[in-house]
């Protein structure tokens, strides 16, 4: 194993910015937000700080990763070992008030992001800068690792007309990028202005994956389990805008994908007929606990890595929806919104980002090359455009 990742909570434990030498501030995280001795970051902060934290935020799933998923909203609480506030930002606001920042000079933000634009935390982040920017109060990024690596890019970038919170700025499905270098570049692209400062990692480079850091996984979210999940997330994801089941209410979300009127045996065979590099898959049954199809057995298959270096989600995901449309001509179907605070647009086109998925897919004529196309990334354009915000080794274009 390579030398353990410090974070950059750990970073500024130990050697803290000037920004919050004194400073009252608030401190966005959930339960993964942990230092080395697998102590809170809210804790491992007011011990370091004391009397500094005076509130905590939490983004989607709640402060402990409680709630579920599309739609669950948390309830501010009250941190009680510290005696200070929880602020849910995903509640009914998912921007901090005044109210909430009143008395903060500083925002701090420690989050383990999974590395997929829909992963509702990066929006979060957006939305807390563009309050700190209203009401002038700084905000210090405690960097993590990309768990899926910082040198592979996949899927379509989002067109301006799909924003949404599961969306908010025009990224790739699977970006790359690190929550800090994220927040770097959504200040400036989205011309927010916030004063933002951001704690690197010591350690990190761009072609680790998690295991690759030493560092312990914890679920940043209840459907993120393990780093397989978080590995398949960026195409599985895709299921929740259908009526197939991504495996939510099983033990093994995003690994197992399947309904009712699925044959396991023929998905298999029409899956494995085809390539997919560092993926291989099994026919299964399993009965979703709550979600789609709840107490319902659904055929389908599992997922298995084989190789997570080769793993191209988008793709795979892409070609799988294909096929099952395909078999189930009549049975396979668009779920319609409302899906993440969109109540208009069908939640499969606010995912992918654009409508070319579905229309796609509607079209009995569609062919491979079509589905190549829609996975496709222009590379070289995506990181010249994000060159000037990369915090670590950069990536060669």
């Amino acid at each position: 194993m390579n030398r353990r990742v410090r974070t950059g909570l750990e970073c500024c434990l130990e050697d803290p910015p000037e920004i919050l030498r004194g400073a009252r501030f608030g401190l966005l995280m959930n339960q993964a937000s942990v230092d080395s001795r697998f102590r809170y970051a809210c804790d491992a902060l007011a011990e370091r700080f004391p009397g500094q934290l005076r509130a905590i935020f939490s983004p989607q799933h709640g402060l402990w990763g409680e709630q579920q998923a599309n739609m669950i909203e948390s309830r501010h609480g009250w941190y009680g070992a510290l005696g200070i506030p929880v602020f849910s930002l995903y509640s009914n606001s998912r921007r901090p008030t005044r109210e909430m920042l009143d008395g903060l000079e500083c925002l701090v933000i420690d989050l383990q992001d999974v590395g997929t634009r829909v992963y509702t935390f990066t929006w979060t982040m957006l939305e807390c800068l563009k309050a700190c920017a209203e009401f002038g109060i700084s905000v210090v990024v405690l960097d993590r690792p990309n768990p899926i690596g910082g040198n592979v890019i996949e899927g379509p970038t989002l067109l301006p007309e799909f924003r949404s919170f599961v969306g908010g700025a025009a990224l790739p499905l699977r970006h790359g990028l690190t929550l800090g270098e994220l927040a770097m570049l959504l200040n400036a692209e989205e011309r927010i202005g916030a004063r933002l400062q951001v704690v690197t990692m010591d350690g990190w480079r761009r072609e680790m994956l998690f295991h690759d850091t030493g560092l312990p996984w914890i679920p940043p979210s209840p459907n993120m389990p393990r780093l397989e999940t978080a590995l398949l997330y960026p195409g599985q994801v895709l299921l929740e805008g259908t009526n197939v089941s991504e495996g939510r209410g099983t033990t093994l979300p995003f690994e197992v994908v399947g309904a009712p009127f699925v044959d396991p045996d023929v998905l298999a065979r029409e899956i494995a007929s085809q390539e997919h590099a560092g993926l291989s898959v099994r026919p299964v049954r399993f009965v979703p606990m709550y979600e789609k199809w709840r107490g319902m057995s659904c055929g389908g298959i599992a997922l298995h890595i084989v190789d997570s270096t080769k793993v191209k989600p988008v793709r795979f995901t892409i070609e799988l929806l294909a096929a099952v449309s395909r078999l189930y001509t009549t049975r396979f179907d668009w779920l319609g919104p409302p899906y993440e605070y969109e109540y208009e647009k069908p939640p499969i086109d606010i995912l992918f980002g654009s409508a070319e998925l579905r229309l796609t897919l509607q079209d009995p004529l569609h062919r491979q090359q079509n589905l190549a196309e829609l996975a496709a990334v222009d590379e070289q354009a995506w990181w010249q455009r994000v060159a000037n915000f990369l915090l670590y080794s950069s990536v060669p274009v």
